[in-house]
């Protein structure tokens, strides 16, 4: 098996409802993100998915986030922006795009600062 990723940004705003504290204010953050992909076996180039490929399909979710107040976006009305959702997000848009008889999505990690983040595997 080959965990072939690739690691992104995107900047964005949001404030987290109902949190006792400084979080529920309007902030900033550079997320950074990481995408692998978990190949069973490689194609006739000796790739599991080419980075070129993989690098535009996760552009494509990361732009529907970079540069918005997430608190805005439809997907982020009944629950709060925080970096486990936005990575559920990302997983979500990512799915599809990304299973293939030789490969799927195995996991997004979001980095809200270099030292904090998560890993989401899937439901």
């Amino acid at each position: 098996m080959f965990d072939i990723f690739v690691k992104t940004h995107f900047a964005g705003a949001h404030h987290l409802r109902d949190y006792p504290g400084e979080c529920e204010n309007p902030h900033g953050h550079n997320w950074k993100v990481e995408v692998a992909v978990r190949a069973t076996e490689l194609d006739e180039l000796g790739m599991g998915i080419d980075f070129k490929i993989l690098k535009n399909i996760v552009k494509v979710a990361i732009d529907k986030l970079d540069h918005r107040d997430l608190n805005n976006m439809a997907i982020f009305k009944d629950v709060n922006p925080s970096s486990e959702n936005i990575a559920k997000f990302l997983f979500s848009e990512l799915k599809g795009p990304l299973t293939h008889d030789r490969y799927s999505l195995y996991s997004v990690t979001v980095l809200e600062t270099d030292s904090s983040g998560l890993t989401y595997y899937g439901p």
